[in-house]
């Protein structure tokens, strides 16, 4: 049997984006993203799709506990969202006067990436 490699899917979204989320049961809920996974082509948005697990006690005399967790959408139901107009738009590409590749949203002509700060 041969083994496969694992499929990465590109997605136009990435950890720390702002994000509202476009269909679905929570529709219009504006988070950020906590997690991207890209194999499967989902993110985990802070605040959205809230799912509730209720965990069994493993040892004598512990009760059991009810906690709640972000459960993983598919990244096609967010877009990216800007504070500063308050609006949502698809992503686009273009290159700084450094030439380095950035995102910006088309509607608004902002810059998505914000480059690393250094820390010494």
């Amino acid at each position: 049997m041969t083994k496969k490699t694992p499929r990465t899917y590109k997605m136009h979204v990435k950890t720390g984006d702002t994000v509202q989320v476009i269909s679905g049961s929570d529709k219009g809920k504006i988070g950020e993203i906590l997690r991207a996974i890209p194999g499967e082509s989902k993110v985990v948005v802070k605040g959205v799709n809230i799912r509730t697990k209720h965990v069994k006690p493993q040892q004598e005399g512990e009760s059991g506990t009810i906690t709640t967790y972000e459960a993983p959408i598919h990244s096609s139901n967010v877009m990216l969202y800007s504070k500063k107009e308050s609006t949502v738009s698809r992503v686009g590409y273009t290159f700084t006067q450094e030439g380095k590749k950035v995102r910006v949203l088309k509607k608004t002509g902002e810059i998505v990436d914000t480059p690393p700060s250094k820390k010494k």
